[in-house]
């Protein structure tokens, strides 16, 4: 295995660039971890993941496509080859951004500039947010004393109880008392004012008033308890998802777009990414979303040999649900089924100007003990075929995950104006 060549950087190709996030799989706590939770020092997904399939099972989970390209060269253990024969270039991530976030890091990854964007409880912010709100021409008051607000009696606005605490916050009103657009109209003067990563706005039906299923949450938050209310089982459930700011024109889908590149968001990339030119094919089951992915590659496949590039990018997004549901059994499932897909796409993939790059996007462990993400480092995985070197490269921890957006950018020959933050990973 070879190291990283000091001040190399990849080189421009009119190939096909895919980008796979495996949503949720860390691979070793931050540094930070311990920040909000001192539990969480001790995350990570990954091999948590490996040591409970061997105990349930008598035998190791197996994943050939990614110990092909080089995740056991990043996370030791029996149940990973500690090398690859491919030419592929392994790596850490750090997040680049505050919390544990779906949203944030795929922003992150795609050139948004999140410094910014705050982990905050709406406690902390509740002076600013009531200006804001009252200024707009609505009455803001304090429920019962606690630290979250009704707007004209019946709007609720709330920390997000089913977040990492501190990442999201909630304008919730049945539509029972309230049609949705004035729900969203309440949260977009709620946004304009907040510090996090999202404001979603949420309308659904319950049989009782709203207040009767307000309850603290973990880390100082207070908030409705959205699925006790009903709103999930009711029908006719509305929800809107406010980002943070984001300059989408310096983000890699729409520059590589404006770069003469055919551009494809699967999955959940397709809801939260900004591309007005991009093929949109969203999903939420891990074999179709793998599907997708394979025949958005193979559909670029002539256009790439006749020199036109193409970026596919693409959220596995069960594996952050089964983490979610602490179900260790379930993820271990979705990942082996994501590896499946990945075996395919390497196989597709296999023209020098070619690169797959396979990341997440935080850490979601379903053994640390609770229901929220984890902030772990990320594997950067990224197969080169026709790269020349005789073995893998070890890459140095990138500071953020913007540098694969930037990388991915460098593969697709988007030059010094690419991405906002991040450096190409030298691969």
């Amino acid at each position: 295995m070879s190291a990283a060549r000091p001040g190399s950087g990849p080189a421009p190709s009119t190939g096909r660039t895919v980008v796979v996030v495996l949503d949720g799989l860390g691979i070793g706590a931050m540094p930070d971890a311990g920040a909000l939770r001192p539990g969480d020092v001790d995350a990570d997904t990954l091999g948590h993941l490996l040591d409970r399939y061997r105990a349930e099972h008598g035998r190791h989970l197996r994943l050939p496509a990614l110990e092909a390209l080089g995740l056991g060269l990043l996370r030791a253990h029996p149940a990973l080859a500690a090398g690859t024969a491919l030419p592929v270039a392994a790596g850490r991530a750090r997040l680049g951004y505050d919390g544990a976030d779906t949203y944030a890091g795929h922003q992150t990854m795609m050139g948004a500039d999140f410094s910014r964007v705050a982990v905050a409880r709406l406690a902390q912010h509740i002076a600013e947010v009531t200006a804001a709100l009252e200024q707009a021409g609505y009455k803001a008051e304090l429920l019962g004393g606690k630290p979250l607000l009704t707007v004209d009696g019946d709007i609720l606005v709330h920390d997000n109880l089913e977040a990492d605490p501190g990442i999201n916050w909630n304008v919730s009103a049945r539509l029972e008392d309230r049609p949705f657009e004035q729900i969203l109209a309440v949260a977009r003067t709620v946004r304009a004012a907040a510090p996090v990563a999202r404001v979603i706005a949420v309308g659904g039906r319950s049989g009782s008033p709203l207040p009767q299923f307000v309850r603290h949450g973990a880390g100082g938050t207070v908030g409705l308890d959205t699925p006790a209310s009903g709103f999930y089982r009711n029908g006719g459930l509305r929800v809107q998802h406010l980002g943070a700011p984001v300059d989408h024109t310096r983000q890699l889908p729409e520059l590589a777009a404006r770069a003469g590149a055919e551009v494809t968001l699967v999955g959940k990339a397709a809801d939260i990414l900004a591309c007005d030119s991009a093929v949109r094919l969203p999903g939420v089951r891990t074999g179709e979303v793998l599907a997708h992915t394979l025949a958005a590659a193979r559909a670029h496949r002539a256009g790439a040999a006749e020199g036109a590039p193409a970026l596919v990018v693409a959220n596995v997004q069960e594996t952050d649900l089964a983490g979610h549901q602490q179900d260790a059994a379930g993820f271990a499932a979705v990942l082996g089924e994501a590896d499946a897909g990945l075996g395919a796409l390497l196989r597709e993939l296999d023209r020098p100007g070619d690169r797959l790059i396979v990341t997440a996007d935080h850490g979601n462990d379903p053994l640390i003990g609770h229901a929220f993400h984890t902030r772990e480092f990320v594997p950067v995985l990224v197969h080169r075929p026709g790269s020349g070197d005789a073995g893998p490269v070890l890459l140095p921890d990138a500071a953020s995950l913007a540098d694969v957006g930037a990388t991915a950018a460098g593969f697709l020959g988007i030059g010094p104006h690419g991405p906002h933050g991040g450096s190409p990973l030298p691969v």
